[in-house]
């Protein structure tokens, strides 16, 4: 049977652009670029997930602003179900604490980057829907 991992991740506005986080080298995927964020713990909600996430990862606070998608990607462990939501920092800006690099980028510059294939739905819709978002 196939698992399904439950993940939520982070698009993270300021200042008009969106935080972009590479994977660690020690990480499945290494140096691949994601949406932050992780798995949902059992019994837990997932914005207490994404929030728990984010200041673990990015030693920052966020707050949750509004879902925007699931995507679903099968890989050869199972299967990856994210739940992305738009979010705006409350404190400090993030700092790498499991990444290799953050940076922050326009939708425009997506392109640029080596995603992670899970995520790439996320990168088409916020592509595509940037004006809708006010970002």
């Amino acid at each position: 049977m196939n698992k399904i991992i439950n993940v939520v991740a982070a698009v993270i506005i300021k200042n008009n652009k969106i935080l972009c986080t590479q994977r660690g080298n020690t990480k499945y995927l290494a140096y691949k670029w994601e949406f932050s964020g992780g798995k949902v713990e059992s019994g837990e909600q997932l914005e207490d997930a994404l929030i728990r996430e984010i200041k673990e990862e990015l030693g920052c606070s966020i707050s949750i602003k509004k879902y925007l998608l699931t995507t679903e990607h099968h890989y050869d462990f199972g299967t990856v179900k994210i739940n992305a939501f738009l979010c705006q920092l409350i404190d400090n800006d993030p700092i790498c604490l499991e990444h290799n690099k953050i940076c922050w980028l326009d939708s425009s510059e997506f392109n640029n980057l080596d995603w992670v294939q899970a995520d790439l739905p996320i990168v088409s819709y916020l592509q595509k829907w940037k004006k809708t978002l006010n970002i």
